[in-house]
């Protein structure tokens, strides 16, 4: 039997790649623990392969996940690698959005109150933070959301999208303006 990590080593940035990895860990779930397991590997660069998977997984499935978000939640705010920390924003945005938008009722029975302010604070730091633009927009995405039900996060973010927009990308100033314009 093939190791996970040997399928993962054949894994690139290609959609088919990443569509073929995810759809192995869908028609083997019992794969996912495993495939958490690398995901938390953060200084390893095998882990950004994983994290494209498990981003692919979540955009077919993010049921997959909801019995392991406690697991989830420790190791994404220590995800640093550029390549991995876009597809965990991604992860919180269909987090976020499948609760706040959607109000799937798995999501909202899985997802916490500890599991959205922890989402919150990864949130604000990627915004904060050396990171690049995607990873910033779906956390400003996220963030919009959130805010909707802690009232102490529209008006930070207000204060931080302004605080950076003239230093910001222009993908970035103009995720910016449409973010700051729900936010008027």
């Amino acid at each position: 039997m093939i190791s996970l990590e040997e399928v993962l080593d054949d894994v690139n940035h290609s959609r088919e790649k990443r569509n073929y990895f995810a759809n192995l860990i869908l028609d083997n779930p019992e794969l996912l623990p495993e495939l958490l397991t690398i995901c938390a590997r953060v200084d390893d660069q095998i882990s950004c392969k994983a994290s494209w998977g498990l981003e692919f997984l979540c955009k077919n499935n993010l049921d997959a996940i909801l019995p392991y978000l406690d697991e989830i939640m420790v190791f994404i705010p220590e995800v640093h690698q550029h390549p991995a920390v876009r597809p965990m924003a991604k992860i919180y945005e269909y987090l976020i959005i499948a609760y706040y938008q959607k109000k799937s009722p798995s999501v909202k029975k899985h997802l916490t109150l500890v599991h959205r302010e922890k989402i919150t604070e990864t949130c604000f730091d990627w915004l904060i933070t050396d990171q690049k633009v995607a990873a910033k927009a779906y956390s400003m995405t996220s963030l919009y959301l959130l805010g909707t039900e802690f009232d102490w996060v529209h008006p930070e973010l207000k204060i931080t999208l302004e605080n950076n927009y003239s230093a910001g990308s222009a993908a970035y100033k103009a995720r910016s303006r449409m973010v700051l314009k729900k936010l008027k």
